[in-house]
């Protein structure tokens, strides 16, 4: 039960002071997500050197699950290139399926905070949307 409260404050302070929810104005890639189920509407905005990312942020507005999933996605990707960010996206959505294992989850970080979204399917698509958004953003494929 400790890491419940734990996970809660993480998303709590996430939500409540986010770390990357500002404009970007000179941002290279700049891609709307939208959760039509719950009203989340969020744009990504990445300033990139080449394949690497050097900078983001995310405008717009949802539930706090989306919001603090965005901004602790952020966090993970800004100085990794495309690839090591798509990886990283991969696992985040496998952890959400419930199917990573414990060592693929130490690896998010912050981010293994959402994990228990995998029992609460309604907050899935709200958990997933920044990391959904990335991917387009960076040519992934589904």
């Amino acid at each position: 039960m400790e890491n419940k409260g734990f996970y809660n404050e993480i998303l709590t302070e996430h939500n409540i002071r986010p770390e990357f929810k500002h404009d970007l104005e000179d941002a290279d890639i700049v891609l709307e997500g939208v959760n039509p189920s719950c009203g989340d509407d969020i744009f990504l905005k990445l300033k990139m050197d080449g394949d690497v990312i050097t900078d983001g942020a995310f405008i717009g507005d949802g539930c706090a699950i989306s919001q603090a999933s965005a901004d602790i996605m952020l966090g993970m990707v800004i100085g990794k290139n495309k690839d090591e960010a798509l990886a990283m996206g991969e696992i985040f959505m496998k952890m959400i399926k419930g199917e990573a294992t414990d060592e693929e989850i130490d690896s998010l970080e912050e981010a293994s905070a959402l994990k228990d979204i995998a029992h609460m399917p309604a907050r899935v698509k709200c958990a997933v949307l920044g990391w959904r958004t990335l991917k387009e953003a960076m040519g992934g494929r589904e």
